[in-house]
């Protein structure tokens, strides 16, 4: 887990332009025109190509931004910056209940959505109650399956470096930050720390039991019920609302069940028909 203290965060945006830097070579290159899609008022092209320097908000090329507030609390007025990016579920909902087995959740707890499998239906962005993944239409598997039908590109979102972490490295936006306001380590730790930093600044927390309980955890010293009421939501722009645990649904949770089966069916099925395409030609692993 990470913890982010926005005691600490001065906004500089170093986190945000490193993590531009370390991912760049994951982010989509489009192919346009874009294929026409079926319906046309119901399906419409996501292109952010063309705004690849956006960082207001989250986008297919930021995957991290900073939300910035002026919060009065007890008489005195605060002004916080809080790096937003994928909170990392204890038990996410875009995993667990992605169609084709293209979200998946690691044991370091970092959750990655696999860009060569993903068709752009957006399931993980409905199902999300941050609504975090983005989309990029012109790119991925679909355009090789049913381009006219199928998806509508690829979705992206923070994936905490995964290969660094897979290396035992840090992530950039946490090693590149001059002010430390990150902080990464086994969730029970990282834990115990926010607990105790909270009780000792009489501080807030959030994460810690948010659907469930993420691998994101915020400190304040701020309600986070103030910070969201200050906060300039919208597509792109995450809440700071309570989530109670979305997976705790008896519905959501029978959905579950019937698509993780059929899900690892279909990401068997597009990870075989990537290895074709690779040894007679092309490559459907449209990253860029």
């Amino acid at each position: 887990a990470t913890l982010i203290d926005l005691r600490k965060c001065i906004g500089c945006e170093s986190c945000v332009y490193y993590c531009k830097d370390a991912n760049a070579q994951k982010y989509p290159e489009p192919l346009k025109p874009f294929p026409e899609m079926y319906p046309r008022k119901r399906v419409k092209a996501e292109d952010w190509s063309d705004k690849r320097d956006e960082t207001t908000r989250l986008t297919p090329y930021t995957w991290l931004y900073i939300q910035r507030v002026k919060v009065n609390y007890k008489g005195k007025e605060y002004e916080l910056n809080i790096p937003r990016r994928c909170m990392h579920c204890q038990n996410p909902p875009c995993a667990n209940l992605c169609p084709w087995g293209s979200a998946h959740k690691h044991a370091n707890g970092i959750t990655s959505i696999d860009s060569s499998l993903c068709l752009g239906g957006a399931k993980c962005k409905d199902v999300c109650p941050w609504r975090i993944p983005q989309r990029q239409t012109g790119v991925g598997l679909y355009l090789k399956l049913a381009p006219t039908l199928g998806g509508n590109g690829v979705m992206y979102k923070c994936d905490r470096c995964l290969d660094k972490v897979k290396n035992g490295e840090i992530p950039a936006c946490i090693t590149e930050c001059p002010e430390g306001v990150q902080k990464i380590g086994p969730r029970n730790e990282i834990v115990r720390e926010a607990k105790a930093i909270a009780a000792e600044i009489g501080g807030f927390l959030y994460g810690l039991e948010e659907n469930g309980g993420t691998n994101t955890i915020y400190i304040s010293p701020v309600p986070f019920d103030e910070i969201d009421k200050a906060l300039d939501k919208g597509e792109g722009k995450p809440h700071m609302k309570p989530v109670e645990d979305t997976m705790a649904s008896a519905d959501l949770l029978s959905k579950a069940m019937i698509i993780a089966p059929v899900a690892g069916i279909a990401a068997a099925v597009g990870r075989n028909f990537n290895v074709v395409k690779k040894i007679f030609g092309g490559d459907t692993e449209n990253n860029g």
